[in-house]
C-alpha cells in the first residue's frame, strides 16, 4: 500500500448525486474547460468530485488553490474530512458556486491533503 494519499479521479461536473440507498454516486455534466464571451466571467455553479485512498485513520485537511501560472493562487475550498482506515475509499464532493475568472488563460490547479501537494493539473478557460 502507498504512503502517500492517491487520487483515484478528480472530475468536474454540473452536479453529483449520491444515491442514499447505494452509496453509488452520479456524475451529470462532466467537462473539462470553460468557455466565455466576457471577461471577467463567474461561473455560477460546478462540482470537483474527487476520490482518494491510501489516507491514514484520522482527521485531514483538503485545501484546493487555483491560479494562472506566475500569478498568486486562491485558495477555493478548504475543508476537513476524516479516514477510518488507509482502506477506505474517500469521495469527496466539493460545489463551487460563483468562481470568477478575471482573464481568459489555462488555470493552474492544485489539490493539497494536510499540506501535502496530491494533484497539479489545469483548467483551461478560453474566449469564443
Amino acid at each position: 500500500m502507498a504512503t502517500q494519499p492517491q487520487v483515484l479521479a478528480w472530475i468536474t461536473c454540473d452536479a453529483v448525486y449520491a444515491d442514499p440507498a447505494t452509496g453509488k454516486h452520479t456524475l451529470l455534466g462532466i467537462f473539462t474547460n470553460l468557455k466565455a464571451k466576457e471577461f471577467p466571467v463567474s461561473h455560477p455553479r460546478m462540482v470537483w468530485f474527487l476520490s482518494f485512498s491510501d489516507l491514514t485513520a484520522g482527521n485531514h485537511r483538503l485545501k484546493i488553490s487555483i491560479g494562472l501560472p506566475m500569478e498568486e493562487s486562491r485558495t477555493i475550498i478548504e475543508k476537513e474530512f476524516k479516514s477510518e482506515n488507509a482502506a477506505q475509499r474517500i469521495n469527496l464532493i466539493n460545489d463551487i458556486q460563483g468562481l470568477q475568472f478575471e482573464e481568459p488563460g489555462n488555470y493552474a490547479i492544485v489539490i493539497e491533503i494536510d499540506d501535502h501537494v496530491v494533484l497539479a493539473s489545469t483548467l483551461p478557460v478560453t474566449q469564443i
